[in-house]
Order: structure tokens, then sequence, then C-alpha cells
């Protein structure tokens, strides 16, 4: 779905699809008339954005098959819906690892296959598509030949998406999300690595979520990423699990614990610990921030909290300057109408309902 700025420009309206894995195109298919399709039709619009995930296998088949990536837009095409964004956080399939990190090839080869196969699916009338990746790597262990590999790395990235645009005549940047343990993870540290990287096809990808999780000011951080000319390609909408005292909101917190999911616990003094389990068991001073995704608006049970102001506020922040602040937003459909308060209209302004 694409929404209308006060400006007149586009903001593209994604939400992606489901991140089972899908091994071969008949599976992505599949889930594209199982949940894409049947939320296009809940929501009453011609035409529905999604994100795709695609697992390294089938990006690397996709990304050298052009009869397959024309056979992908046509299965599209014929279900109202469009991509602008393809998720490349992920790269394990179904275990939900994020390895390898920027230090390796392998994460590279993926990402570039993501561009190569995005865009053969972007609209006719899409200006350029965005790829989303991981905040470079983790911070725990990080050394001075990992970053040094990294840097080769994302110079070489940088060539890829020039030689993808210059073969095709479309744009794909890529957006790297901050979080919480990332090497990317506060405003200082993203400024400080992009001031070393190709900004005109490199930016972030800033899920709200983990925003929060830094407890900085969300326009103070917005600024300082403005002000060191990092772009924010795509903003997940999106808030954190907030505990204002932890040991009586145990009990409640207790239901966040995952046995293959790793929530990490960030407090307001820079504390951090990798997962809510531990969090659990060293109590480390409160107020908490738990980083385990709250739809926007909802709220987990008493006496827990969402962050979801933090998120209201950076919107606001992205969305009320002259010109868009993000070209890409990713939230759960049920959310959409809210946008109207952000100054943004579907192009049929009717079908907003407020």
């Amino acid at each position: 779905m694409r929404l209308r700025h006060h400006s007149g420009r586009v903001v593209h309206l994604t939400h992606g699809t489901d991140l089972r894995p899908a091994r071969d195109l008949p599976a992505v298919v599949e889930q594209l008339d199982a949940y894409a399709a049947a939320v296009r039709a809940r929501q009453d619009v011609d035409t529905l954005g999604v994100s795709l995930w695609l697992p390294p296998g089938l990006a690397a088949a996709l990304a050298i098959d052009a009869r397959s990536r024309t056979r992908l837009r046509a299965e599209l095409d014929a279900r109202g819906l469009e991509v602008v964004t393809v998720n490349g956080v992920r790269y394990a399939q179904g275990d939900g690892s994020e390895a390898p990190d920027w230090s390796s090839p392998a994460r590279l080869e993926y990402t570039l296959d993501l561009a190569r196969i995005l865009v053969d699916l972007l609209p006719d009338d899409a200006v350029r598509g965005a790829v989303t990746t991981v905040g470079i790597g983790r911070r725990d262990g990080w050394d001075e030949p990992q970053q040094k590999a990294c840097s080769r790395i994302l110079g070489r990235l940088s060539g890829g998406l020039a030689e993808v645009a210059w073969q095709t005549g479309r744009a794909v940047r890529v957006g790297f999300r901050p979080e919480p343990g990332a090497v990317l993870d506060g405003s200082a540290s993203v400024a400080a690595a992009f001031s070393r990287l190709d900004k005109d096809r490199l930016g972030v990808c800033l899920d709200l979520a983990h925003l929060a999780c830094t407890w900085e000011d969300p326009a103070a951080y917005l600024d300082r990423l403005a002000g060191a000319g990092v772009a924010v390609i795509q903003a997940q909408v999106a808030a954190a699990v907030q505990a204002a005292e932890p040991h009586a909101a145990a009990e409640a917190l207790r239901g966040y614990v995952e046995e293959d999911v790793a929530h990490p616990v960030t407090t307001p003094d820079a504390g951090y610990v990798c997962d809510l389990a531990q969090a659990l068991q060293e109590f480390p001073a409160g107020p908490w921030r738990v980083l385990h995704r709250v739809p926007w608006r909802s709220e987990p049970p008493a006496p827990l909290s969402a962050t979801t102001e933090v998120s209201r506020t950076a919107l606001r922040h992205l969305m009320d300057a002259d010109v868009p602040g993000t070209e890409h937003l990713d939230i759960e459909w049920r959310y959409v109408a809210e946008l109207a308060e952000l100054g943004l209209s579907p192009p049929e302004a009717a079908r907003l309902s407020c």
C-alpha cells in the first residue's frame, strides 16, 4: 500500500511475509496465497506492499534464474501485491539466527543476491528498493581482524550495488538494523560507523522497538543520524516491553521467555543482558526494556507496559518535516488507519478511516 506524505511524496507501507523457510518458488507462492493475499482482501485495498524473506539457498537460485524471477513477479501482480523491500536480516532457515555477520563474504553474497532479485520485482514506477540486514555483527567479541574484513566487504557491497544499478537501471539500497548488543546500536556508534561508509547506497533500517531499548530520546537519535548524513531507509513500527519495577513484574516477564529466541534486556545506565531468562536470574537494577516486539498500541499484561510513545515520537519526527524522513514503513496492518495522525494518507483518502 502507498501512503501520501503531506509534501505529496509517496511512502511505501509494507508488512513482512511469514518467516517460515520457503525452499523453492512454489512454497513462496503458497505463502503469498495463505497470508499476504488474504491480508490485502481484509484491508480492501487494490495493492498491498509485502516485504519478502527469501532464505539464502532460494535467493541464490533466483538470482541466477531470470525466468523464475519473472514468474515470481507475475504471481505477485496476479495477487495485487508489490515488493519494494526484501528482508535480509535472517540467514539460517527457521532458527532465527543472524549469522553470518558482515565480516563474512557469505553475508555479502546473500545481500547482493537479494538486490539482484529485487530489481526485477520492483513496480515499474518505483524509484528504488531496499534490502534490510543485520547491524554489522555482535559487539561482544568483535575484534580488529573482523573490523578490517568488514570494511573490505562493505566496500565490495557498495561496488556490487553500483553494478546492479548500472546493469538494470534500478537502484537498491541496503539498510543495516541497529540493535542492543550489536556493533551498530546507539546513535553514536551508527554515526561513527557511517563516517567511513557509502551513504548514497547504505543506511539504516530503524526498528523502533530496538530504538526504545537504547533509552535515547528518539528525536535526538534521529537528529544525530541526519547530522551524520545517515539515511533511514526503512522504519519498522513496533514497541518493546517495559518493566518499571522488574521484581514486581517478574511473573509477567517470565511469560516472554522463549527457549530458542533470546530477548535482550537494557537499562537506562547502558546496562545490557543478552537474554531475559538471564536477567530474571541476575535482576539488574530497573527499569528494564525487553527487546520483545509488541505491535504498535497494544499493551502487555500489567504491570508491564509498552514503549509505544517512543514509536509515536520517532514517527512524528520522521514525518513532520517538509519531506518524509523515510521512504518505507513496515507496520502491522490493523494499525494503518492511525497513520493519519502523522500526515499520511492513501492516494484515495476515503480509504483511510480515522
